[in-house]
């Protein structure tokens, strides 16, 4: 299963649940505007024997609703309470924040204890409950991955949650389901769910600095990089963390401003969602990000001439 987006598509408990939502409420107001669309027509046709406004009033207008509608509500709350409850206990804890417009990944590396950052994708073992913890460091945001759960809001100053299970292995779509501004259509994310040891040994890789620039092309882009001033807005550890001209301080704290790009090679999309990742994706979206997502605080580059440009693109590929 690929790049699902569509609660018709359920691979989750709780997901499975919303899907029953939806089908039951969908046939529920066939039914009842089919009947409402009888009693209308009745109603029209010249009858012998009228029917009094009693009995329209009492039956149709009070007990038709009262019996479908409070067997939908009973229906309903019972199959409410079956939702996963919301909490972190014996649950994966990943840190998500919202903003403007992407999205950033923090999961607790075992063993080093210490935040590994990504972006744009939740990487989840199969068939384990898994609480994200959800804020916003700038406006509202809404994160909803329709195959797998429900969705919630990310409000700024504030943590609320959301559990997840992938009930198999695949690649799930996501999406910021509250309006945060111009490119809030191209906010997307993907949740990939893989098996317990594939996700730990993904894990693992992703603790670990940035692979070493071993040819010459790699240098002059990982030179580059740092030329460009890249390091300002995002961190590449192992590379930004021992540059000797920049402040250790403010290098701790710029994956704030931009995504962490140590392992930005292994990602599928680059721009939440909005591009696959390869070499050529990357080089026109360093060169003018704003041609493609208009508004992203990412400047262009035009004194880039191409080979440099090219070089800091297959860097940028590398980093996996």
């Amino acid at each position: 299963m690929n790049d699902i987006q569509s609660v018709m598509h359920p691979a989750g408990a709780d997901a499975a649940i919303i899907y029953q939502f939806t089908w039951v409420l969908f046939v529920g107001g066939a039914v009842i505007f089919a009947i409402v669309m009888g009693l209308l027509a009745l109603a029209m046709r010249r009858q012998a024997r009228p029917i009094t406004p009693g009995v329209w009033i009492l039956g149709a207008g009070i007990a038709f609703p009262v019996v479908v509608l409070t067997a939908l509500l009973t229906w309903s709350t019972w199959r409410s309470g079956q939702l996963a409850p919301q909490t972190s206990h014996k649950a994966l804890s990943i840190s998500v924040t919202g903003k403007m417009w992407w999205w950033e990944v923090r999961y607790r590396d075992p063993a080093s204890n210490r935040d590994i950052i990504s972006a744009n994708e939740i990487v989840i073992p199969v068939g384990e409950s898994v609480y994200l913890g959800l804020t916003s460091s700038d406006v509202i945001h809404s994160l909803w991955v329709p195959s797998l759960a429900g969705k919630r809001d990310m409000i700024p100053g504030r943590v609320t949650g959301l559990n997840l299970r992938a009930d198999k292995p695949g690649t799930y779509r996501g999406q910021c389901a509250e309006y945060c501004g111009e490119q809030h259509a191209r906010m997307a994310f993907h949740v990939i769910a893989l098996p317990r040891p594939e996700f730990d040994a993904w894990l693992a890789r992703q603790g670990q600095p940035a692979a070493p620039a071993d040819t010459t092309v790699l240098q002059r882009g990982r030179d580059a990089f740092l030329a460009q001033q890249c390091q300002a807005c995002h961190t590449i550890r192992g590379v930004t963390d021992v540059a000797p001209h920049l402040d250790a301080n403010r290098i701790a704290d710029t994956s704030r401003l931009g995504p962490d790009l140590t392992h930005i090679g292994s990602r599928r999309h680059i721009a939440a969602g909005t591009l696959r990742n390869h070499r050529g994706t990357l080089a026109g979206w360093i060169a003018d990000p704003q041609a493609i997502k208009t508004g992203v605080f990412m400047p262009p580059s035009p004194d880039l001439d191409g080979e440099t440009l090219r070089a800091l693109a297959t860097y940028l590929e590398h980093l996996k």
